[in-house]
């Protein structure tokens, strides 16, 4: 039980896009033994695709927790981070092709799990909340006075 304890206290967010791309790589991984004849290749190419999409989630957390607390350098950080990630996937994919040591369609399917996973999400929201014995907040209209508190709406309208 020390294990979900641990894991309560984690991103959830993050815990969940790491299960869909768990997943998405077993079903490929499944679907590549059945199909693809050079499975030697293939393994290592899709595992590490999904580990860079694992590694560029967790920068995308921590990119996108110092943009929400930077106020107005917000959008050059994401847009930094955005950049970042981009060039290192091509330069990998570049490194991949020039050596061939590893399938390059292969490796960017696993590092299409990051995408993947964006659709997975409600389904490991559920397994989440199932894990975790919880369930979500009911939705709450907003009253006017909190969108008056939160400057959204004039005060006196």
């Amino acid at each position: 039980m020390k294990i979900i304890e641990r894991l309560r206290k984690e991103n959830r967010t993050l815990l969940e896009m790491h299960l869909g791309m768990l997943f998405f790589g077993i079903v490929c991984q499944i679907i590549g033994a059945l199909a693809i004849g050079n499975r030697w290749n293939y393994a290592p190419s899709l595992w590490f695709g999904v580990a860079f999409a694992f590694a560029g989630s967790i920068h995308m957390s921590r990119t996108l927790d110092r943009a929400l607390s930077a106020g107005n350098d917000a959008s050059g950080i994401v847009t930094r981070g955005y950049l970042f990630r981009y060039v290192m996937v091509a330069a990998v994919l570049i490194v991949i092709s020039l050596t061939e040591t590893m399938n390059p369609l292969v490796f960017f399917l696993g590092y299409m799990s990051l995408k993947v996973t964006a659709y997975l999400q409600p389904i490991t929201h559920k397994l989440c909340n199932r894990l975790f014995h919880e369930t979500d907040p009911a939705a709450e209209p907003l009253v006017e006075e909190d969108l008056v508190q939160e400057g959204e709406i004039p005060a006196g309208q």
